[in-house]
């Protein structure tokens, strides 16, 4: 199996140094995923593409296809099946193969590439393979101008390649290729399509967690920042801090006026935020602030919240409004999660002020005890995003792991959804599907009499939250390992 792969437009038009900087970080990127799959793959890139060799099976390939789908830095690639070339009737029939089900209806066109001496033109090889198509497919008829589909055939020498499919990339740049930031998160819709966001543009986007609500809040908010990273930036490594805030929650709760304290809180966040950037180097936070969006968020407001620091503050939902942020969410994969985020509501005001003041602010500030922030600063938590589910339960009971089932034993399945599809698993009959975002409120309406073993493809997940679930004390659960042969 081939893949083609075609840079974002962006890249292209960059100086020589630049563009051969950024290929090669695409390059590094996606050879680091792929060798999870295949360690043999190899990965050549030359001025305006890169090609991917492998000789998995169809199913891996799949999920080569999934990763390469979700690296950015990739405008598009291709799917190409590679052959001996024997002859043009022989094309046919290897190209007819390949393309029955992309055809059928549809009207097409043929396009060919030729490297070599042959017997024959590229236009004449066209015609010959069109009609060859038209003949045995069941097609709705050759489209010169503008046809459903097009057939891209190549031949080089004695070596036939064929397109077997098209496939949309991420875009953006290649994670590493531009400056690092550090991404307020709070598991939300907004602050995870943001994070998401900055990823796509090629920034490492390291997390930074205010914990307003306990172990359910943080646990929910490692596991949207695992995924995000995992999905879309894991061929680079950050860090996860988390902060202790709910010692500044009561501070303000008890000192500052109701009407600013929303207002005050963003600007608490940020200067933990700023200070936790600077002692990693970054030097820009990014924010799921959308202008308007809540009364903390007119540009007035954000503009006395900015005040607070010097750092570069990104907001890349600026201009979305929610029902945008939502659909972007259910794009990647995040929707789920972000409904399943416990709700934290300590700190509502009552007729918040939408044209703050600085000089109000301040004299609010002024009654605000600093050594509490400054201790949650010192509080801080910073682990790397691998490790983070493994670290919110540390001092907690692990859960043991089984290879097999006995009777009363139930197989849980809580990967998320995608994964379940792009890698089905047999686990035999009677097993439940849960995803690991739902698992926690769905647990308590299992039959309390069975035994439930939680699996996920690399143990992860499934560790954490059964974890979390004898912490929780239920005894009836533990981790489903198979053996693989």
């Amino acid at each position: 199996m081939q893949f083609v792969v075609k840079l974002f437009p962006e890249i292209t038009i960059k100086s020589k140094p630049v563009r051969k900087q950024l290929i090669a970080k695409l390059r590094t990127n996606i050879t680091r995923s792929l060798k999870l799959i295949d360690r043999s793959v190899v990965v050549k890139s030359t001025w305006d593409k890169l090609d991917i060799f492998t000789e998995v099976d169809e199913v891996k390939g799949r999920e080569m296809i999934d990763v390469l789908a979700h690296i950015a830095g990739i405008a598009n690639f291709i799917v190409v099946k590679e052959y001996e070339f024997v002859d043009l009737d022989d094309t046919i029939e290897k190209v007819a193969e390949v393309n029955r089900e992309r055809l059928r209806d549809k009207t097409f066109v043929v396009r060919v590439k030729r490297v070599g001496t042959h017997d024959f033109n590229s236009h004449e090889a066209e015609q010959k393979i069109g009609g060859g198509l038209l003949a045995k497919l069941d097609t709705a008829g050759v489209d010169l101008h503008r046809p459903n589909e097009t057939v891209r055939v190549e031949i080089r020498k004695r070596r036939l390649f064929v397109v077997e499919q098209v496939i949309q990339g991420l875009g953006g740049y290649p994670i590493g290729g531009l400056d690092p930031v550090l991404s307020l998160i709070s598991g939300g819709f907004d602050s995870t399509v943001s994070t998401y966001l900055t990823m796509k543009r090629g920034m490492p986007t390291h997390f930074c967690f205010f914990n307003l609500g306990g172990r359910a809040h943080e646990i929910a908010v490692k596991e949207v920042a695992y995924y995000l990273w995992e999905r879309f930036g894991s061929s680079y490594r950050v860090r996860f801090v988390s902060i202790p805030f709910e010692g500044v929650v009561d501070e303000l709760l008890a000192n500052v006026n109701n009407r600013y304290m929303g207002m005050i809180l963003k600007r608490m966040m940020l200067r933990a935020a700023a200070e936790v950037a600077e002692q990693l180097e970054i030097e820009a936070l990014v924010t799921g602030e959308s202008v308007a969006q809540v009364s903390s968020q007119t540009l007035r407001n954000l503009s006395v919240i900015d005040q607070v620091t010097n750092m570069l503050v990104l907001r890349p939902l600026a201009t979305m409004d929610k029902t945008e942020i939502i659909r972007t969410s259910a794009h990647i994969g995040t929707e789920e999660f972000s409904k399943s985020i416990p709700e934290y509501c300590g700190v509502i005001s009552v007729n918040p002020t939408t044209r703050a003041r600085m000089h109000k602010v301040e004299i609010e500030e002024d009654r605000f005890n600093f050594d509490v922030l400054k201790d949650a600063v010192a509080s801080a938590r910073n682990v790397g995003i691998e490790s983070v589910v493994h670290d919110v339960l540390e001092g907690y009971e692990e859960a043991a792991e089984v290879d097999h089932v006995e009777i009363n034993e139930v197989i849980i399945d809580i990967r998320h959804p995608d994964e379940v599809d792009l890698r089905p698993v047999d686990l035999g009959e009677g097993h439940l599907e849960i995803p690991f975002y739902e698992l926690s409120a769905k647990f308590m309406e299992l039959d309390s009499n069975q035994r439930y073993l939680l699996y996920c493809d690399r143990g992860v997940m499934s560790g954490l939250h059964a974890q979390q679930l004898l912490a929780d004390g239920y005894e009836n659960v533990a981790v489903y390992r198979p053996t693989k042969h």
